[in-house]
């Protein structure tokens, strides 16, 4: 299952650093942007609207090819697209802007650094996110995009505390959406939803326009959906697309709660029209997923295999996916790639969603000793993830610890009965074959 794969990781979308100490509104579809006045014109736009304005800038620098700020705006403008459309070959030429812009303009260019800090993040490069992020912050400590990802950046890389100290302070310096949602996620994997929950709220009172009321309700569905509050969920879904028709994140999230609470038939409708807009692994393999719950396996194996090619793909211009793989061959693929990823990506960062995937990984492949010592570190911050739960369980009855096991499989099924198509019903017919009952 890789029902955990976009849990995986923060917002590390595009975010251009305000070079002026103003404050600025969230917005876009995860991280909202400080943007200097040039940049701002890229700030919320998405799909064709954002092609007609890379259009624009490229024609706007074929006259003025010395313009460093509208390099590195056009530099995000890639990063962007390449997120929201899920093509990975537009990182390239992100690199090539931002270089050009840095090139002219090599001190004092914190939107460009910025800017290449959130490449970085997209990449999955997340200790180059972090220089580039510092490199950034000393020329203009109140960039509110360098402030952003240099959280991002420290989450991803497994220092909570830090990236706590660092959420704390960017809300001090520069508060607002883009500080409020990193820090409800930090709160989250600290074992804290309420707190989460309370700065969510907070972000919420203070979105406006329709992007952030969009962006902020689908944070707030998320964290509910963790915690198996499916009406909560399903409310603040509904809000995000009121607010903005067709938005996809709230999209996946409406179709995962409806999978959750029993819909198969809308639940797929919704993941099938993200895909085709969106398709990246954790949402192809969600719908694949859906597919083999619904007894659909030749449908689900056609979602895993464009998974596997994706993943070629973004290693082809440069993308890291080794989690990405892991979790995606421990259940559809080959379990030996599935370890081999698992530990270069442990190797890379040490975080509780590499933890779960190398524990998951060992178990695929029979190291059930040594998976159970990264599943008990996957639960080290107090974070709470039914995934992980039903993952210890799992390993812990391959153990023979079947008191364990069935703490964890039940706590599992407590916290998100329906956390995953495939997994919910393995962790039911788990815990049922140890005497659970469910």
């Amino acid at each position: 299952m890789v029902f955990a794969l976009a849990a995986g990781l923060t917002a590390t979308s595009v975010v251009i650093g305000a070079s002026d100490g103003s404050g600025g509104s969230g917005g876009g579809q995860d991280a909202a942007r400080g943007v200097r006045p040039a940049a701002a014109r890229y700030e919320q736009l998405s799909g064709d609207g954002l092609a007609r304005q890379i259009g624009a800038m490229q024609t706007h620098l074929r006259g003025e090819p010395k313009d460093a700020e509208s390099w590195a705006g056009l530099g995000s403008a890639y990063v962007e697209q390449a997120r929201t459309s899920g093509d990975p070959t537009r990182y390239p030429q992100a690199e090539k802007a931002f270089a050009r812009s840095l090139s002219l303009q090599p001190r004092d260019n914190d939107v460009a650094l910025a800017g290449r800090a959130s490449l970085a993040a997209a990449r999955h490069d997340f200790r180059g996110a972090l220089r580039d992020a510092d490199r950034a912050l000393k020329v203009n400590s109140y960039s509110q995009g360098a402030l952003a990802v240099r959280v991002d950046a420290l989450v991803e890389l497994g220092r909570y505390q830090d990236a706590y100290t660092a959420a704390k302070k960017a809300d001090s310096l520069r508060p607002g959406i883009p500080v409020f949602t990193r820090l409800g996620y930090v709160l989250e994997l600290r074992g804290d939803p309420a707190g989460a929950r309370r700065v969510l709220l907070r972000a919420q009172d203070s979105a406006t326009s329709p992007s952030d009321i969009a962006y902020v309700s689908t944070a707030l569905g998320q964290l509910a959906w963790n915690q198996g509050e499916y009406d909560t969920a399903r409310r603040a879904y509904a809000t995000a697309l009121r607010a903005v028709p067709g938005y996809l994140p709230a999209l996946e999230g409406r179709g995962r709660t409806s999978l959750a609470a029993g819909r198969q038939k809308a639940g797929i409708r919704d993941l099938e029209a993200v895909v085709r807009r969106y398709p990246l692994p954790a949402e192809l393999a969600a719908l694949g997923e859906a597919y083999e719950a619904r007894g659909d396996r030749s449908k689900a194996r056609g979602q895993y295999a464009v998974v596997d090619t994706w993943i070629t793909l973004a290693r082809a211009n440069g993308v890291a996916t080794d989690l990405d793989s892991a979790l995606v061959a421990a259940d559809h693929g080959d379990v030996k790639e599935a370890l081999k990823a698992a530990r270069a990506e442990w190797d890379r960062r040490r975080t509780v969603h590499t933890a779960d995937a190398l524990a998951w990984a060992l178990h695929r492949n029979g190291e059930d000793e040594k998976a159970r010592e990264y599943a008990v570190r996957a639960a080290g911050p107090g974070y709470r993830n039914a995934a992980f739960l039903y993952h210890r369980g799992v390993i812990e009855k391959s153990l023979g610890d079947e008191k364990s096991a069935r703490r964890h499989l039940k706590a599992a099924l407590d916290l998100n009965p329906g956390f995953s198509p495939t997994g919910a019903r393995a962790a039911k017919a788990a815990l049922k074959a140890l005497g659970g009952a469910r």
